[in-house]
């Protein structure tokens, strides 16, 4: 009987990856589910375990603390349980630019890109040991719609799935699966937290639904999972564009529209 790998989850005790939790336990895998709030960790693994027969461990940390952040890649990289890693622990942004503190732009930096790259970069070695195994990385469309007005949490995701995408050129060959999940606004306390009513949001999905879809791309293996894009092809077109535009790249001299006088 071959053993399903545990899966390690960031932000765990609420929203997307709470439900993340649900969905693999009722695959049949057993869990370590990371989050600030122990007690609401404690409840959802008591749960799981008592309906799906899986192991839950429960791990209270801060990931914008380097000292739980060091106890956690120890983990990752020690512990070959664990293969398929969850990083969706992540804030979002209230206000413009200009409304931020330097102590805000620093606590969501940490968390949304510095956190999620170590975390990955301590499991990733192993993984790629092994030959097997899955890193998920949550994004959001926000990464490439600066239109919305999310600047730095913006530049945050836009940064998850650049790491994604290179973090899949190299690890792919390896056998390391790399998924990046970019939802457009879902139904969880992240808006809360930040002090926004999720309820004047339009059109926003519910968070089962948002983690199924991710769900479908993972077992698909697709490189980049848009659950609420409807029309697939404009991925598509948007990829073949950039790729177009590397073509067109060529270093030694600039373009004639920069030549002075031109």
């Amino acid at each position: 009987m071959t053993t399903l790998p545990t899966v390690f989850i960031t932000g765990a005790s609420s929203g997307i990856g709470a439900t993340y939790a649900e969905r693999f336990a009722r695959r049949g895998h057993d869990l370590i589910l990371v989050a600030r709030d122990k007690l609401r960790l404690d409840k959802l693994a008591a749960r799981l375990h008592e309906e799906s027969n899986v192991a839950v461990e429960v791990v209270q940390a801060d990931l914008t603390r380097p000292a739980d952040l060091s106890v956690l890649e120890t983990r990752l990289r020690d512990d070959a349980r664990i293969g398929i890693l969850i990083n969706n622990a992540g804030i979002a942004q209230s206000g413009g630019f200009l409304a931020q503190s330097a102590e805000a732009i620093e606590r969501l930096i940490t968390l949304n890109t510095t956190a999620l790259t170590r975390l990955a970069a301590a499991v990733a070695p192993r993984l790629a040991q092994s030959g097997t195994g899955a890193i998920v990385n949550i994004g959001s469309v926000v990464g490439f719609a600066p239109e919305f007005g999310m600047s730095i949490y913006g530049a945050t995701k836009a940064f998850v799935l650049f790491l994604s995408q290179g973090l899949s050129l190299e690890l792919s060959p390896k056998g390391v699966y790399v998924q990046a999940v970019l939802p457009a606004s879902t139904r969880t306390e992240i808006w809360e937290r930040v002090g926004i009513d999720v309820n004047t949001l339009p059109e926003v999905m519910e968070v089962g639904e948002l983690v199924d879809a991710a769900l479908v791309g993972f077992d698909r293996r697709e490189l980049v999972t848009i659950p609420p894009l409807h029309v697939a092809e404009r991925w598509d077109a948007l990829e073949g564009a950039r790729q177009g535009l590397m073509s067109d790249i060529r270093q030694a001299h600039a373009a004639e529209r920069y030549w002075p006088n031109a």
